[in-house]
């Protein structure tokens, strides 16, 4: 940290630190344990090159020392998110704000910034002279210093000067809401929604809600993109880590077709209708006496067991050597190629995460300042990168701040 840096903190709303208090349902998902650089690069479906060089500069092993170094420890879970353990995502807030504290940062609430103007050092001289010479000589004097200045505009008017700018806003849902950047002379991949939940109104699956699968193969059918894991079935529609992902990496096919799509499921990843046909001839032999509803011989849940056959026209009480061919034949299509019409989408819990944002090619990945105007920098989702679920989007938060913090710091 560089003693000569003043810093202050604009934040356009009256909470601090929200995102972080509501992220991993109260918990804060800090980061994720993938150490290897290449492999957690590719949990970004925008971005990826650009965080992969990043993130040789701080990564996961960095954000958990940075805590550590200041007594917060973390915990690894299973499916390698990884929390504060004391499970409160007051604990890293509490942290960042003691570093705000020991550094005299100030934060100003309720601080909208509504345009920026950044001003070449000649010109900012002759501005602050004319003021110098005004009343206002003892607020700005200590601004003459310095490779340059913008001059940053809030709602309602005020005008303060800056030399270095770090635009740290987070992702914007509409267009327009960049225009003050676009000003400057960058710009924008057109932002989207990203990690969000499949809506089935009205559809018979809902009444499963709560139901959830541990591994299925999710496909978005007429493209490529298809993901495999944990889906829960929702009163609204469909929702957990596989649809998660796959809203995320297929974000801007699905915002072209309005959120109006099909899906095809294989409840039974790594099965097909030709292994599925095998076995059901096995449980016509094995299982003859039991009624199919009994239980699922293939380890789905019950009630999405009893849902299948029900689909497929089999009653639960008919026992398995009484199954016919062309029923078999229904049920073997559903499990490995259950159809829905997904009409719309539901944002993920409380979170919020676009796809678009300041194109990478206008930011030097090793200062993340501007190419096209100098002493801006940018960090976090207002560029165009956006992680999957897991603590990936706040491990780049952590990564693109410290990273533009540096560069500022040593300039």
């Amino acid at each position: 940290m560089n003693p000569d840096v003043k810093v202050l903190v604009l934040e356009k709303s009256s909470k601090l630190l929200s995102k972080v208090r509501i992220s991993g349902g109260g918990r804060c998902n800090c980061t994720h344990a993938c150490f290897d650089t290449g492999e957690l690069s590719r949990h970004y479906p925008r971005g990826e090159k650009f965080v992969r060089k990043a993130f040789h500069q701080f990564n996961p092993t960095d954000t958990i020392k940075w805590f550590a170094e200041r007594g917060v420890s973390l915990k690894t879970e299973s499916d390698g998110r990884m929390f504060p353990v004391t499970d409160r995502s007051e604990t890293i807030m509490e942290c960042l704000l003691k570093e705000v504290s020991r550094y005299r940062v100030e934060i100003r609430m309720n601080a909208d910034v509504v345009g920026v103007e950044a001003e070449d050092k000649a010109e900012a001289e002759v501005e602050v002279e004319a003021e110098v010479e005004a009343e206002y000589k003892d607020k700005i004097e200590d601004k003459r210093e310095g490779k340059g200045m913008f001059r940053v505009k809030l709602a309602g008017g005020e005008l303060l000067r800056a030399d270095y700018l770090l635009v740290a806003t987070g992702g914007y849902p509409r267009e327009n809401m960049f225009d003050w950047l676009t000003a400057c002379g960058h710009n924008i991949e057109k932002p989207v929604p990203s990690l969000f939940t499949f809506n089935m109104p009205g559809h018979p699956l809902t009444s499963l809600m709560g139901v959830s699968v541990p591994q299925v193969t999710i496909r978005i059918n007429e493209t490529k993109q298809e993901q495999t894991g944990p889906v829960l079935i929702t009163h609204w529609g469909l929702s957990g880590p596989a649809v998660l992902k796959l809203s995320a990496y297929a974000a801007r096919e699905l915002a072209a077709r309005q959120y109006k799509f099909s899906v095809r499921m294989n409840w039974l990843p790594g099965e097909n209708e030709q292994s599925l046909a095998a076995k059901c001839r096995q449980f016509r032999q094995e299982l003859a006496a039991r009624k199919m509803g009994t239980r699922s011989p293939l380890g789905l849940p019950s009630r999405l067991w009893i849902y299948l056959l029900r689909e497929a026209g089999i009653h639960e009480e008919k026992r398995w050597a009484n199954l016919p061919v062309k029923e078999q034949n229904r049920l073997i299509s559903l499990l490995a190629g259950s159809v829905f019409d997904i009409r719309g989408k539901t944002t993920f819990k409380e979170e919020f995460v676009t796809a678009g944002g300041i194109r990478l090619n206008e930011i030097d990945v090793h200062t993340m300042q501007s190419k096209k105007v100098p002493g801006l920098y940018f960090a976090g989702e207002v560029t165009d990168v956006d992680g999957i679920t897991g603590g990936f989007n706040f491990q780049y938060a952590w990564t693109s701040s410290y990273i533009a913090a540096s560069s500022i710091a040593a300039s």
